[in-house]
C-alpha cells in the first residue's frame, strides 16, 4: 500500500459496547476532526461480535456505529484488524461500513518505511490457556457452528463469556505481553523497523534487537473514557517525525460527553 497519505493514525481496543456512551462519543469526535488521511484499527474494535447478523437486529446502537464509521469513511479510508472480541467481523460488516478488514499481521509501506500492524494476541504465547482458546474459536469449524446458533442464544454466551473473562481479569494481575523474541523475527521477515499493536494496554515503546537494528516495538492504550484518568491513544505516522503518541483525550471537553 503506497498512497499518497501524510498522516496515518493507528488505534485499538476501543472495546466500544451500548453500555459506554462517552468513549463512543470520543471514537466519534475523533472521527469527525481526525486530520489523519488513513486510519488503521488494530483490533477490539468492538467489546463483542456474534456475527454479522448482527446488522440487521435492529440493534440501536450497532446502527448508529455503523452509521458513524460509514459517515467518516467516505472522508478518509478506514482498516480494520480483527481482535480476540470481534474476530468475527465479516464482509458483511465491512461493506456496511465501508472499511477493509486486513490479514494480521498486516506490513505497511508509508512514508518510506514497513510497518507491521498486529492485534498483537497471537504472540502472547505465555498465555497457554488463551492460546488454546484462540486456536479453537478461530477455526472455520468453531466458528460455523457458533453462527448457526440463533443470535439470541450467541449473544448470551457472549455475555457469560466476558463475564468468564472479567472474573478471570480480578484474579489475575499477572498478564502475559507480546514474546519479544516473535516480535522480533516478524519484523525481521518484513524488512521493517517498527512493530505497532494492542491487546495488552500497556503503552509503552521497546526498543528490540541490536541497537544497529533500530527496531522497536510501539503498544497501543485502549480507550477507555470513564477511567480515570480517561484513555485514548493515537499513533500517528508520517513525514518527518515517524511516529508521535498522541493522547486524544486532551481534543475533546471530557465533561460534555454523555453518560448512559
Amino acid at each position: 500500500m503506497t498512497e499518497p497519505w501524510r498522516y496515518v493514525d493507528c488505534i485499538s481496543d476501543l472495546h466500544l459496547h451500548s453500555g459506554d456512551a462517552r468513549t463512543f462519543a470520543a471514537f466519534r469526535h475523533y472521527l469527525e476532526t481526525t486530520p489523519a488521511d488513513a486510519l488503521f484499527i488494530l483490533g477490539d474494535w468492538f467489546e463483542v461480535w456474534v456475527g454479522d447478523d448482527v446488522l440487521e437486529s435492529g440493534d440501536a446502537f450497532i446502527t448508529e456505529c455503523v452509521a458513524a464509521i460509514r459517515q467518516a469513511a467516505q472522508r478518509i479510508p478506514i482498516f480494520a484488524l480483527h481482535g480476540n472480541r470481534d474476530f468475527l467481523l465479516g464482509q458483511q460488516f465491512a461493506q456496511a461500513s465501508h472499511t477493509t478488514l486486513l490479514p494480521d499481521p498486516y506490513v505497511l509501506e508509508f512514508a518510506n518505511q514497513r510497518w507491521v500492524l498486529t492485534h498483537g494476541d497471537v504472540w502472547c504465547v505465555d498465555d497457554a490457556a488463551y492460546m488454546q482458546f484462540r486456536q479453537q474459536v478461530r477455526s472455520p469449524q468453531w466458528q460455523t457452528a457458533f453462527l448457526q446458533r440463533p443470535l439470541p442464544e450467541r449473544i448470551a454466551l457472549a455475555r457469560h463469556m466476558r463475564e468468564h473473562s472479567r472474573e478471570h481479569s480480578r484474579d489475575n494481575t499477572d498478564y502475559a505481553d507480546v514474546d519479544t523474541a516473535l516480535a522480533l523475527d516478524a519484523l525481521r521477515q518484513a524488512n521493517a523497523r517498527t512493530l505497532i499493536h494492542g491487546h495488552t494496554h500497556r503503552p509503552a515503546r521497546h526498543t528490540l534487537g541490536e541497537p544497529e537494528e533500530q527496531r522497536s516495538r510501539w503498544v497501543l492504550s485502549d480507550w477507555d473514557m470513564n477511567a480515570t484518568p480517561p484513555r485514548a491513544d493515537v499513533l500517528r505516522l508520517g513525514l518527518p517525525h515517524g511516529i508521535q503518541r498522541i493522547q486524544w483525550v486532551d481534543s475533546v471537553q471530557v465533561v460534555d460527553l454523555p453518560r448512559l
